[in-house]
C-alpha cells in the first residue's frame, strides 16, 4: 500500500479536490497569483490522428508549484490548435457545489465513527498527524477513511509550495476559457469520488494509515514525481508509480487499468468525429504497461510521442 499517495498526485484526479479538502478542514487559503515561469519543463506528449480528427494526449500532476514553465513550445501549439480540452473530470467552480456532492459520499451515512474503525496504535498516530497539520484530533470522526486520508495527503504539501491552482488542469481550465475552448470530461465528479467511497473498508483504512505513516515523506515524493514528469520521462514515472503498484492488483486496477480501458473507448469513439482536442490526464494513466496509449493501440490506434 505504499504507494496510494502516487497514485493521487500523477494518476487520479481526485488530487484536484485538494481546494475542497482544504475548505473543509477550515483551512483553505486564497490562491496565489500565476507566478512567471522561471524553470523549463517539458512534459511528455502524445498524438493519435487520421485524415480528419487529431487527439493529443497530455499527461498531467495535479498540484505544482509556481514558476515552472511547462505551457509552452510543443504543448501550447498543440493546445492552442485544438477545438476543445478534455480532462478525467471537470470541476464545478463554485466549491459549494462540489462539496453538496462530495459529503454525502464522505460522510458514514451509517453513522459508524472513523475513531471506531482503527485499532489504537492507528489511532494515535492519525490523531498525532491531524495535529501536525493543526486540525482538531476529532475533525473527520463521521467521515469514511478516505476522506481524511485525501486531506491529510494534501495539507503538508500546501505547505511546502504546492497549490492545486498550479495544477496543469486548473490552468489548462482557466486557458480553455479564456480562448472560448469547450471543457468536457472523460467521469464525472461522482464517478471518480465512487472509486474511493467504493473502496473495501480495510482499502480505506490501509490508505489513511500509510498516509499517516509517510507524511512526512509526501513532499519528497512528489518532488521526484514532478521532476520525472518535467523532463518529459513516463518511463521513470512508470517505475516509481504503476510499476510499484504491482503488490496491489486490485487497486491499480480500479484507479488505473478498468478506466485507461474506458477512457482509450471513448477516445476512439471521438476518433470518429472530425477535429482537434487536448486529452490532459493523470501523468500516471500515460505510463507503463496498460497505459491508454496501450488500450488505444488494441483499438488500432497509434499514439506517437511528439519530439520537441
Amino acid at each position: 500500500m505504499k504507494n496510494w499517495f502516487k497514485t493521487l498526485a500523477a494518476g487520479c484526479a481526485i488530487a484536484a479536490l485538494a481546494p475542497i479538502a482544504m475548505l473543509s478542514a477550515h483551512a483553505a487559503e486564497p490562491a496565489a497569483a500565476t507566478a512567471a515561469p522561471t524553470t523549463d519543463a517539458d512534459p511528455a506528449l502524445w498524438v493519435v490522428k487520421d485524415d480528419d480528427t487529431t487527439i493529443y494526449l497530455f499527461g498531467t500532476v495535479h498540484v505544482l508549484k509556481p514558476g515552472l514553465g511547462w505551457f509552452d513550445e510543443a504543448v501550447k501549439t498543440a493546445f492552442d490548435k485544438s477545438d476543445q480540452l478534455m480532462l478525467e473530470i471537470v470541476m464545478p467552480e463554485d466549491q459549494a457545489e462540489a462539496l453538496k456532492v462530495m459529503m454525502p459520499l464522505a460522510i458514514d451515512q451509517g453513522g459508524k465513527t472513523l475513531s471506531s474503525r482503527l485499532n489504537p496504535e492507528q489511532l494515535a498516530a492519525y490523531q498525532a498527524a491531524m495535529t501536525s497539520v493543526g486540525l482538531p484530533a476529532a475533525q473527520f470522526d463521521m467521515f469514511e477513511p478516505w476522506f481524511p486520508a485525501i486531506t491529510l495527503s494534501v495539507l503538508p504539501l500546501a505547505k511546502l509550495g504546492y497549490d492545486p491552482e498550479q495544477g496543469a488542469e486548473k490552468q489548462l481550465t482557466r486557458f480553455a476559457r479564456d480562448a472560448g475552448k469547450p471543457v468536457a470530461g472523460l467521469e464525472t465528479l461522482t464517478e471518480q469520488l465512487g472509486f474511493f467511497d467504493g473502496l473495501p473498508e480495510t482499502q480505506q483504512i490501509a490508505f489513511l494509515d500509510t498516509v499517516v505513516k509517510d507524511l512526512d515523506k509526501l513532499g519528497p515524493q512528489l518532488d521526484k514525481m514532478v521532476a520525472l514528469w518535467a523532463k518529459g520521462d513516463p518511463d521513470g514515472l512508470a517505475v516509481a508509480m504503476n510499476e510499484s503498484m504491482a503488490a496491489t492488483p486490485e487497486l491499480a486496477k480500479t484507479l488505473l487499468w478498468d478506466r485507461n480501458a474506458r477512457w482509450a473507448e471513448q477516445l476512439a469513439a471521438r476518433m470518429d468525429q472530425p477535429g482537434t482536442v487536448f486529452v490532459a490526464v493523470g501523468a500516471g494513466h500515460l505510463a507503463g504497461e496498460k497505459s491508454v496509449q496501450d488500450y488505444l493501440k488494441a483499438r488500432g490506434l497509434t499514439a506517437k510521442r511528439v519530439k520537441y
